[in-house]
């Protein structure tokens, strides 16, 4: 039976890193960042993920960045769920083992990108970092616009039958019929995260758990509000959030993301607005339409 895990349940926010100019990680600022997020009513933080450019960190900055996320999550009574998925099965159980004993309550892990594994490949990846870290929650990160490759409902439903510490997916697949397949198949105590801000309040009227969010960077308060009405049953407030800040949710990815939201938040003086390579600055075009979407939005 799969693991019941109360606490993972609503809004949580997919954590930019802020970097200083010379590139190294703005600790301050983070831990600033984080300390927001938990005041304005998100519970659950997701550090070292796509928006946090993980990538573009050494194993020891994401470490840190877990270890900071979990100083002031323990103070302030949240929840961590850390990314450590890669395309290396072995690196990714190393990394997970690291991140649990680093302090994280559960590993976000993505499907492996470039190599584009078979479902059975997908399967026995999974299924070899479940083993390797039994007792500690895992949920699986479904994104084929990021990674080239499908975790398909019939291989998510057969992880979370067989290894009871696959508690949950973040399903950023778009795909409407794979996630009601999940959602009308899962084990109890199996959760469903959209993983795309603008699909958080479809996917929770259709029997998901909650919402990870690039969008709450910017808004944790409106984000966090929003996902809970949903799940509440209060569709008529939820409603009126997410078509106020739904120019916003689908503005962060006019370029690739993380760059318009560091720019919002820029504009917002919560951030310097530096990237690492091969991420850039948005556009001048791009800087004029999020500046109006700011004011559209309420920001």
């Amino acid at each position: 039976m799969t693991l019941r895990i109360d606490w993972m349940r609503g809004c949580a926010t997919a954590l930019v890193t802020p970097f200083k100019k010379d590139g190294s990680i703005d600790e301050e600022c983070f831990k600033r960042l984080v300390e927001r997020q938990i005041k304005n009513g998100v519970k659950i933080l997701v550090p070292c993920g796509t928006t946090g450019e993980s990538v573009t960190m050494s194993e020891s900055e994401r470490l840190h960045v877990i270890r900071m996320t979990v100083e002031v999550v323990k103070r302030l009574k949240a929840h961590v769920i850390a990314g450590t998925g890669s395309n290396n099965t072995a690196a990714t159980i190393d990394f997970t083992r690291k991140a649990r004993e680093a302090g994280a309550d559960a590993a976000l892990i993505v499907a492996p990108y470039y190599n584009k594994p078979t479902q059975e490949g997908m399967f026995a990846h999974f299924s070899e970092i479940a083993k390797s870290v039994k007792g500690f929650p895992i949920m699986l990160y479904n994104v084929p616009s990021r990674t080239a490759s499908n975790i398909s409902a019939g291989t998510t439903l057969k992880l979370s039958a067989r290894h009871e510490n696959i508690v949950a997916t973040k399903e950023a697949s778009g795909n409407y019929s794979q996630v009601m397949e999940i959602i009308k198949n899962r084990p109890k105590n199996f959760k469903v995260f959209s993983g795309d801000d603008a699909s958080g309040l479809p996917m929770i009227s259709l029997g998901a758990d909650g919402l990870v969010s690039v969008c709450a960077n910017e808004i944790p308060k409106e984000t966090s509000r929003m996902v809970e009405k949903a799940l509440d049953g209060a569709q008529t407030a939820a409603r009126k959030i997410h078509y106020q800040i739904l120019p916003l949710m689908e503005a962060n990815f006019i370029e690739s993301s993380p760059a318009p939201c560091k720019f919002v938040m820029k504009e917002m003086g919560l951030l310097e607005e530096n990237l690492r390579l091969p991420l850039v600055p948005v556009t001048a075009e791009t800087r004029a339409k999020l500046k109006t979407i700011m004011k559209e939005v309420g920001i």
